[in-house]
Formats: C-alpha cells, sequence, structure tokens
C-alpha cells in the first residue's frame, strides 16, 4: 500500500472464483504486509467500505473467465 494515498478493502480471489479473505480498511502508505491468508489467484482492491457495503448481498464468489469452477 506504499504509493495509495487512499484506504482501500483487498478481497483475495482463489482460482474457483470463491472468497478467500477480505482485508477492510487497509492503511494507505503502510509498508506493512497484507496476507491473504491462502493461495489465490487474484486481488481486487475497491475503496474502502465497499465491502461492507456489498456484503448485505451475501456474495461468496465473484465470476469471471479466469476463475474456473
Amino acid at each position: 500500500m506504499k504509493n495509495t494515498f487512499i484506504p482501500l478493502d483487498m478481497i483475495f480471489i482463489r482460482a474457483d472464483g470463491r472468497i478467500l479473505r477480505i482485508a477492510e480498511n487497509t492503511v494507505p502508505q503502510s509498508e506493512a504486509l497484507v496476507p491473504s491468508g491462502g493461495p489465490v489467484r487474484a486481488v481486487l482492491e475497491v475503496i474502502a467500505g465497499t465491502a461492507k457495503k456489498l456484503a448485505s448481498r451475501r456474495a461468496t464468489g465473484v465470476s469471471h473467465p479466469i476463475f474456473s469452477r
């Protein structure tokens, strides 16, 4: 997050499209590692607070051609 100037939510996505972990409200310009918690294929970074807003939809996965199901 060293060169990021706003807080972000980081959504760690497994190879099958399932969400492994969400790191909410990460610290801007920090050099601290943000671990995924396991193997992932992608990380979706969105403006902080977005993950909480989307949680009401109870999303458990992401659909995109790079993810196998």
